[in-house]
């Protein structure tokens, strides 16, 4: 998979190069190129943002280098004798959709995706309009709440997306029993060694040996964990 992410702020995207994304960078599994939106600036001071027509607080990306960074994805994706392909774009934002499990699988199979990372009040409209026509775009959200930028949130979406690329865990199985899974629930609570741990011990079942009465067991957990952190998941799943 091809990931391009657009950004002002390049290092951001540091942790790509540790632990499974590092490995998989590496093995060419994962094809991820960061672009620093300033560099497609031509004024001495690299000028990114301006006020916001009609005015109000803060400030907004401008139209023209966010133009000219995805003429520079659009031109590579039409380089070479092959039919030209064009990127899915994605852009966090909290007025964007949820991002979810289903949402990470769904991506995990398209072979190029491309992040256009917002700051300060966000991007100019008009970029994402522009965009709409000539490459699939998703606006996209982790929740109700607001960062700084778009990078923190890029970074969750492309590790939860390429974590379920074929070869990228170690032990695949594992991607079946975690939370936000195929059933829709919570992952049930985990233990390791030792049996006793500070007056706190290991559900007895858990010791049993009987895979059938454990696997009941991390169901009911599981259930009872959704129900009482996540109903809204149990009632999606109705």
């Amino acid at each position: 998979m091809r990931i391009d992410v657009v950004t002002i702020f390049p290092d951001y995207l540091a942790p790509m190069a540790l632990s499974l994304p590092g490995k998989a960078r590496q093995r060419g599994l994962l094809d991820l190129r960061v672009h620093d939106l300033r560099e497609y600036t031509y004024d001495r001071h690299r000028t990114v943002d301006d006020t916001p027509y009609g005015g109000g607080a803060g400030m907004v990306m401008r139209p023209e280098p966010w133009g000219e960074a995805l003429d520079g994805l659009l031109a590579a994706g039409s380089a070479g004798d092959a039919p030209a392909a064009t990127p899915r774009l994605l852009v966090p934002t909290p007025s964007g959709r949820r991002f979810s499990q289903a949402d990470a699988a769904r991506l995990a199979g398209e072979p190029w995706l491309a992040f256009a990372c917002g700051r300060y009040e966000g991007i100019d409209q008009r970029v994402i309009d522009w965009a709409s026509e000539r490459m699939p775009v998703e606006e996209v959200s982790l929740g109700d709440f607001v960062l700084n930028g778009g990078e923190v949130a890029a970074l969750a979406v492309i590790e939860a997306v390429i974590r379920l690329l074929p070869g990228f865990m170690g032990n695949p199985e594992s991607l079946a029993e975690e939370s936000h899974g195929a059933d829709g629930l919570l992952e049930y609570p985990v233990y390791t060694k030792p049996a006793l741990w500070r007056d706190h011990e290991v559900p007895p079942i858990l010791l049993s040996g009987d895979h059938g009465r454990i696997a009941a067991w991390r169901r009911q957990q599981a259930v009872e964990r959704t129900t009482q952190r996540r109903p809204d998941l149990l009632a999606d799943g109705d």
